[in-house]
């Protein structure tokens, strides 16, 4: 042993002894608290929220009732309403006045949304820059007729049931109504608003496309009534101003709403139709009934059908009258150009059945005629099975913009659209199952378990893409997440923290929301499903936290407390670390770089590369889902195939092998 050595060992024996023999000086000692219980960082609990993380007994939930009347002016782009509120006070307070969203003031020029934002892409791809120019503008360049447009609501009246003017206040996003007496808790108030306003170019929540080729318009109309805000004993009312990023709270109530567009429109809806009679062609009623008791897609307007449509010219009006239950908003779309698919199937075989639906024009197709309405079912089944059953009578999926997508009750506008040829790409295939899945998949959570997106992103859009994941996996072992493995959040999760927000922040104050509420969230979910707590305790507790709160409104720590409460393992140090930090993991190997030489012969090289993804691919998660890979949609029904379930891209082709002859051509006896 030499001095250095012997030096060495004396040193760190002196040092573990003299630590063991000395008790810890209360001076430097500090208590690691990354494994302490979470305490006062969670709100106390009390008679309306349980430590346990169930609803209490006092808990309540005002409501609001709707009728409304609204036509949609094609040739104007404008949208011309009237609705009769019952507004419910289920709380202990008396209420003096009452708070309402007009969600289309953030369009006004000199809003507070576009004139607070700054030059960065949002997650649709567009410039927040460029967002803040419509918003601030009323509009961007491109509109195919008319001057500058004033976008914003037009409320022309509001008055109580008697007809009387009531007293108003506009706050940029946000009215309020006096009330002429204080509303006492266990009553209800009815009251009436009338207004207009004119619809925007779509944005990623709503408004128009045009398509100049035929001259005609597709619209995805929501956040277009005023609504009533959310009041709650979390928040009182919650009218933070809506800005554009963060996304809606709000309340349940049943709806009648009468829609009236140009008569050769097909409408689709939060809801059920209650005229199909009136507003459906004999032949298009047959297709209907016919797709009531079909196992596949039935088509109700077709092709070719809606190609006729786009050529003609409305001659007059249609009213189509739809009515949801217990929903909390409502949303439709409206245009000449859908092409409609349907069936309706006992989704999970208790002898309910539900509509699967999709709305499209001939640019989604071959797309979406193949997969969209498939991928609904699916989707039902797939979130129901760790949830709770889809109480709705219909789910529908319409083609919106070429990408991203945007979710209400019953009804998503989803993008995923192939080249004018009718070709695709095999992202563009994924990203619209993808992001069906993901849409349908919001009726669970925020429609139903309906938590607060406006504070806190995360809880619908974490927890919806957690179970997106889940639902793609399902659907073909081999989908290409994008979002749910550890892996996939490595680059993100090494970023310098000047630049990390925690999950628990609000979705206003995100940099790079995507990472932020949807990816990372949805790899804590998966890391404690399949490493910290298993998947037998996480799934029960998971459907647990669903079925307390379906149809109320949770808190992140109703969502903490429940996990725990129905597992019975401590999870607190993993909520402070996961959703409270941006710190990185105590041990950590940065990098490892792997040299060999490239021999460019593709025999070689294919080979090490398919090894390589193999290897890559193979996850926890992928290794176990392995042993129910033959139950996904894709491997019991071929007619889900297509060319890239069957492409082998580490195939060597004849072009690759040409290619290596032509190099090595070039080389010397010497260089070979």
């Amino acid at each position: 042993m030499n001095l250095r050595f012997r030096l060495l060992v004396a040193g760190l024996t002196a040092l573990v002894f003299g630590t063991q023999a000395q008790p810890p000086s209360t001076a430097n000692y500090k208590a690691n608290d990354r494994f302490e219980q979470m305490g006062s960082m969670l709100p106390t609990p009390n008679t309306f929220r349980t430590a346990s993380g169930a609803p209490g007994r006092d808990f309540f939930q005002n409501r609001a009732d709707y009728d409304i009347k609204v036509e949609l002016d094609d040739a104007n782009q404008k949208i011309i309403g009237s609705e009769t509120v019952t507004y419910y006070n289920n709380s202990p307070d008396e209420l003096k006045y009452i708070w309402l969203q007009l969600d289309q003031n953030l369009f006004q020029k000199g809003s507070i949304g576009g004139i607070t934002r700054t030059g960065s892409v949002n997650e649709n791809g567009m410039t927040a820059a460029g967002l803040g120019a419509l918003t601030a503008t009323g509009g961007r360049a491109g509109r195919p007729n008319g001057p500058e447009r004033e976008y914003g609501y037009n409320i022309t009246a509001v008055k109580d049931k008697a007809g009387k003017p009531l007293k108003y206040t506009i706050n940029q996003t946000m009215m309020r109504i006096d009330l002429p007496a204080p509303l006492k808790p266990g009553q209800n108030f009815v009251f009436g608003v009338d207004w207009n306003y004119l619809i925007t170019e779509y944005y990623g929540r709503s408004g128009y496309e045009y398509f100049p080729k035929d001259g005609n318009y597709n619209y995805f109309i929501a956040h277009w009534f005023p609504r009533l805000a959310a009041y709650d004993d979390v928040s009182g009312w919650q009218h933070k101003q809506f800005l554009g990023q963060g996304e809606f709270t709000l309340i349940f109530g049943n709806y009648k709403v009468a829609i009236t567009a140009p008569n050769d429109h097909i409408i689709a809806a939060s809801g059920e139709c209650q005229n199909y009679k009136q507003v459906l062609t004999p032949t298009q009623q047959q297709r209907l009934q016919k797709a009531a008791n079909s196992k596949t897609p039935v088509i109700i307007v077709t092709q070719t059908e809606a190609e006729a449509a786009e050529k003609g010219k409305p001659t007059g009006k249609k009213t189509w009258i739809y009515k949801a239950d217990n929903v909390r908003d409502f949303a439709f779309a409206s245009s000449r150009k859908f092409i409609w698919d349907a069936m309706q199937t006992d989704v999970y075989g208790d002898g309910k059945k539900i509509w699967s639906m999709s709305f499209y024009p001939k640019e989604g197709n071959p797309l979406w005629e193949k997969y969209s309405t498939r991928a609904v079912e699916h989707t039902l089944k797939s979130y129901g099975n760790r949830t709770f059953k889809y109480p709705y009578p219909v789910a529908i999926s319409c083609h919106g913009t070429p990408g991203g997508g945007m979710e209400y009750p019953m009804i998503s506008f989803n993008g995923g659209r192939p080249e004018p040829d009718g070709t695709y790409s095999e992202a563009v295939k994924a990203g619209m199952i993808g992001v069906i899945i993901h849409e349908v998949g919001h009726n669970f959570f925020p429609m139903i378990v309906n938590s607060d997106e406006r504070q806190w992103a995360w809880m619908d859009e974490g927890l919806n893409t957690f179970c997106q994941y889940l639902a793609e996996k399902e659907w073909d072992y081999n989908f290409p997440t994008r979002r749910g493995e550890p892996n996939q959040i490595v680059d993100y999760m090494k970023s310098d923290k000047s630049v990390l927000s925690p999950i628990m922040t609000s979705s206003e104050n995100v940099i790079s929301l995507g990472p932020n509420a949807y990816a990372k969230p949805a790899t804590a979910l998966n890391i404690l499903r399949e490493t910290v707590m298993g998947r037998e305790l996480f799934d029960y507790a998971f459907k647990e936290y669903a079925n307390r709160w379906a149809f109320k409104n949770p808190t992140p720590a109703d969502f903490f407390r429940t996990m725990e409460d129905a597992s019975g393992v401590d999870l607190d140090w993993f909520w402070k670390g996961w959703f409270y930090g941006v710190e990185a993991v105590d041990q950590d190997l940065v990098e490892v770089d792997w040299f060999t030489i490239n021999t460019q012969n593709p025999e070689v090289e294919k080979e090490l590369a398919r090894a390589e993804a193999q290897a890559r691919a193979n996850t926890i998660s992928k290794l176990r889902d392995a042993a129910t890979k033959e139950q996904t949609v894709v491997a019991q029904d071929s007619t889900m195939k297509d060319f890239y379930n069957r492409y082998d891209p580490f195939a060597v082709t004849d072009a690759d092998r040409q290619r290596y002859q032509a190099y090595l051509a070039t080389l010397s006896d010497d260089e070979r």
